[in-house]
């Protein structure tokens, strides 16, 4: 079958735009690492006293139209000795691709021992919805490749997460199956769900290097592992070091498909802010100059 030219360009487009997307899912936000773990684990809502508010972008640093760009907003809340609420919102964009996830959280903890050990559950469920910026696209509009994909995600698809994880003054331990509608729900078109991370399990262990629980200076190291779906598992390494007399945070993450992620943590107790310069290595550096993060966390106990 013969293609237009403006087909021939368009499907080259898509496939460049596609390649920009699997870039972002697969080099997540930084900070569902230590700042803000509910962003990936419904079972980490509402575990600290009081109403917490988190904001952050991820943005490509790369001077093209149409690099990839994402935004989030949480919000969750102790309602009770042992339950917490959460809202999670996510927008990707992408050239003419657009994603919005919204999800509702309910968690459930479970106080163990001393030294504020929890056994926690969650479960977020909400709507996924895809869609293409009409208003972005330099082509035909008529096209079918526009028109079939178009009509593919004409209605937002059902999601959801389930996490569990243990907590302690210096323990964590989690276990995350993230992205529901690529596992179970089977509600995502065919192709479209891949790259999508299925399970998440994360370690970490804090050292306070002066033996104390007030001490100056502490250490917590993590390790994670991400498995993916139609994409090479990846495993997480990282590090972060808190300086509490200074109120900072330094942080460094490895990625196994060749990607690094520095940050400086500004962590005031009722508010922190963070920025984080994540580095591209391997064949994608030719295709960008990396891309960095920036967050806010207002706590209001």
């Amino acid at each position: 079958m013969n293609m237009t030219t403006s087909t021939k360009y368009l499907l080259i487009t898509l496939l460049i735009l596609a390649t920009n997307c699997c870039l972002a899912q697969l080099n997540p936000y930084q900070s569902m690492y230590f700042q803000n773990r509910y962003l990936n684990n419904p079972a980490m809502a509402g575990l600290n006293t009081g109403f917490a508010l988190n904001f952050g972008y991820m943005q490509q640093w790369n001077s093209f139209p149409g690099e990839p760009q994402s935004a989030y907003v949480t919000g969750e809340y102790k309602a009770g000795e042992n339950v917490g609420l959460g809202v999670n919102i996510i927008n990707e964009e992408s050239g003419i691709f657009e994603q919005t996830r919204i999800m509702v959280s309910y968690a459930y903890h479970v106080p163990l021992n001393d030294e504020n050990q929890k056994l926690n559950f969650g479960l977020s469920l909400g709507v996924n919805d895809s869609r293409i910026n009409f208003s972005l696209v330099n082509a035909d509009l008529s096209d079918q490749v526009l028109t079939q994909y178009d009509n593919n995600h004409i209605n937002a698809q059902l999601d959801g997460d389930v996490g569990v994880s243990y907590t302690s003054n210096n323990l964590f331990v989690e276990g995350v199956m993230p992205n529901l509608s690529a596992t179970i729900f089977n509600t995502q078109q065919s192709g479209d769900d891949v790259d999508r991370t299925i399970f998440f399990t994360a370690i970490s262990y804090k050292f306070d290097l002066d033996g104390t629980d007030n001490s100056p200076f502490s250490v917590e190291p993590l390790a994670a592992y991400r498995k993916v779906k139609g994409f090479t598992n990846i495993y997480d390494a990282g590090l972060n070091f808190k300086m509490n007399d200074y109120h900072l945070d330094l942080q460094g993450i490895y990625h196994s498909n060749n990607t690094y992620g520095l940050g400086l943590v500004l962590d005031e107790k009722t508010y922190a802010i963070n920025f984080v310069y994540n580095i591209y290595n391997g064949p994608i550096a030719n295709y960008t100059n990396g891309a960095f993060e920036i967050g806010l966390k207002l706590n209001m106990n």
